[in-house]
């Protein structure tokens, strides 16, 4: 395929053979769009756009996708208009890719000629189609792709964005990973035909699209209908197939006249039986009316059977092994907590506290104790939160030592509280996701790291604050998010050396990614979540997991350094950025430099890398 390099070409692909472009007519080719993409192939056309499979040369020939769209639209104005809004639909596309690893990356946008561009992550796999025409999907595969494509509809649509076009072609299983990606979104497609005023050819795909939709009422039902449609062909092999004089569709899988699906005809003649529970989410799925059907993802996925996830036992975090006696010492529980009757209805727990030199080798062990509480959150799940004393200490890095937003060091006061022993895990969030919504829906399966005692991650800042809403209104006592004060006090546990361990951090004792190691090092890094506590070392406050893992949100919005912090250890709202939020503790994918005490990171609230959870804090009071 041969590129006309005129800059103001309507489509500048042609074939090979030609000698003169066929939509402008001159006859200056080259290999490469905008100096840039190697065009391979046509990978598919339909309405007003077409797609092509490339190469990023500036990436070293990295594989891409190039949709081109090439809306018919008379005058400017009406061009100018169309290409705003197209614009604003990319970058919508682009926050999506960008915040969900089930979505493809935008990685570019362009105009050329009359035609607008879009350049996306290549996604090598197989889509969900070549995958039918091999053999039916079973009942264990439909529900394996519900729990992976629910979370997944249910992110974007609290982003206001509906796909419009889900379909067995449209989901790729990723080769790396065997997850689904979700791809071709309708966003920039419902761009070009809303210039057009026309519908029908773009929209949607007849055969999986619902009637509101076809009539051009597009919502979140719509989508969850798509989804149960794509469930029942899987499972049957049945696909619409049109005449070829391109007229009328047959579709054995659908009775247009009486709207009922025959699905459960079909598979019942072929012998095949599945379980009530599927059958009847499937069903409502495929309601004929949005309001019949389920209204958002969450609540499918609530809906469906969640015995295998809390079939992994919650285990308590088991004791460490003995050191020799002279490298073991015991010392007294925490005292500066004065005895109260809040005391009284406190548990105590001991836990192991190390140290470290400067080369990572363990040079003291200590048993130590503290006092926690258990909130019953139901289901044999409970959030053991564990007492913190108040005391002053000094936040941040010297001059000469960390980042510049970690300065200046200053003195601050903290009050006694209550600080989760660990990360919140997947099992704590399930149960509080199914709790009543205060403000927003919560996926209960959001992580990509499967395991009831893993640490929940994927999660937004505003989810966060969402969990804690749900935690009060069940319990009556404020669960918050720690203020970035408290997080690193809690963190310190008294130390002043860059971790609580000592002078540096080892992926012996800490999920971490650790860049150079020495010969005799043994690489532990599972470049994945662990279960929490799994390292079997707290600090000294008897709090784990303080260092990697997963980064942990914090109340406060971002500030550039600390120039008029509060002293306080309260959340420091004023004079922030409340389109970035505090992320502390750095995580299992990130250098052990990034997670210091001290060491600050930030995020969007309403995204947040895929590796975020969070722990909550309460005020001393049970």
């Amino acid at each position: 395929m041969q590129i006309c390099q005129n800059p103001s070409c309507s489509n500048p692909f042609n074939p090979d053979s030609n000698r003169f472009c066929t939509s402008c007519g001159q006859n200056n080719f080259g290999n490469f769009l905008r100096n840039r993409y190697r065009v391979l192939e046509l990978l598919g056309e339909g309405g007003f756009s077409r797609t092509y499979a490339t190469e990023d040369v500036d990436r070293l020939d990295a594989p891409c996708v190039i949709k081109q769209f090439f809306p018919q639209i008379q005058g400017t104005s009406e061009r100018t208009k169309a290409a705003q809004l197209f614009k604003e639909e990319a970058k919508r596309l682009y926050e999506l890719g960008e915040n969900h690893w089930q979505i493809p990356r935008l990685l570019a946008y362009f105009e050329q000629g009359s035609s607008l561009y879009l350049v996306q992550e290549f996604i090598q796999g197989q889509t969900l189609l070549q995958e039918l025409q091999q053999q039916p999907f079973s009942e264990e595969k439909i529900r394996d792709l519900l729990e992976d494509l629910l979370p997944v509809l249910q992110f974007i649509h609290e982003r206001n964005v509906i796909h419009r076009d889900i379909k067995p072609e449209n989901i790729i299983r990723r080769q790396t990973d065997g997850k689904l990606v979700l791809i071709d979104f309708g966003g920039a497609k419902q761009v070009t035909q809303t210039s057009l005023s026309r519908q029908a050819t773009v929209l949607y795909t007849i055969g999986y699209a619902p009637s509101e939709q076809m009539a051009g009422f597009a919502c979140q039902a719509s989508d969850l209908y798509a989804l149960g449609v794509t469930c029942a062909r899987l499972m049957t092999q049945c696909l619409p197939i049109q005449n070829p004089d391109g007229g009328q569709i047959q579709d054995t899988l659908y009775n247009p006249m009486n709207g009922e699906w025959l699905w459960r005809e079909y598979l019942q003649e072929k012998g095949v039986t599945i379980s009530n529970d599927l059958r009847e989410i499937l069903d409502k799925l495929l309601k004929h009316l949005a309001k019949d059907r389920y209204q958002s993802a969450t609540e499918v996925l609530q809906e469906l059977n969640a015995t295998k996830f809390f079939a992994q036992p919650i285990v308590a975090i088991p004791q460490a092994k003995s050191l020799p006696f002279e490298k073991y010492k015991v010392t007294t529980p925490i005292s500066e907590i004065k005895a109260s009757s809040e005391l009284d209805s406190l548990q105590t727990f001991n836990f192991d506290v190390v140290t470290v030199d400067a080369q990572g080798d363990e040079i003291s062990r200590e048993c130590r104790s503290a006092k926690f509480y258990a909130e019953n959150l139901g289901n044999e799940v409970t959030l053991e939160m564990v007492g913190i004393p108040g005391d002053t200490f000094m936040m941040g890095s010297k001059d000469n030592e960390g980042d510049a937003d970690e300065r200046p060091q200053h003195q601050v006061s903290i009050k006694p509280f209550f600080m989760g022993k660990f990360p919140v895990t997947q099992a704590q969030w399930k149960a509080v996701a199914a709790l009543p919504k205060v403000k927003q829906s919560l996926n209960p399966y959001p992580s990509k790291f499967k395991g009831a005692n893993r640490p929940v991650e994927n999660i937004s800042w505003h989810e966060a604050i969402e969990f804690c809403t749900r935690l009060f209104a069940k319990t009556g006592r404020l669960y918050r998010l720690p203020s970035e004060a408290e997080w690193e006090y809690a963190c310190r546990a008294r130390t002043s050396t860059p971790f609580h361990f000592g002078e540096t951090i080892t992926t012996e004792l800490a999920n971490c990614s650790q860049e150079t190691q020495t010969w005799e090092q043994k690489p532990k890094n599972p470049k994945e979540t662990t279960p929490v506590g799994s390292f079997q070392v707290a600090n000294a406050f008897g709090l784990y997991d303080m260092h990697g893992l997963v980064w942990e949100w914090c109340a406060d919005p971002w500030h550039k350094n600390y120039d008029g912090a509060p002293t306080d250890g309260s959340v420091w709202e004023v004079g922030g950025d409340d389109n970035r939020r505090v992320l502390r503790g750095g995580s299992w994918s990130f250098s052990s430099a990034l997670c210091c005490s001290a060491s600050r990171s930030w995020n969007e609230p309403d995204g947040g890398l895929r590796i975020c959870g969070f722990r909550v804090v309460s005020s001393w009071s049970v």
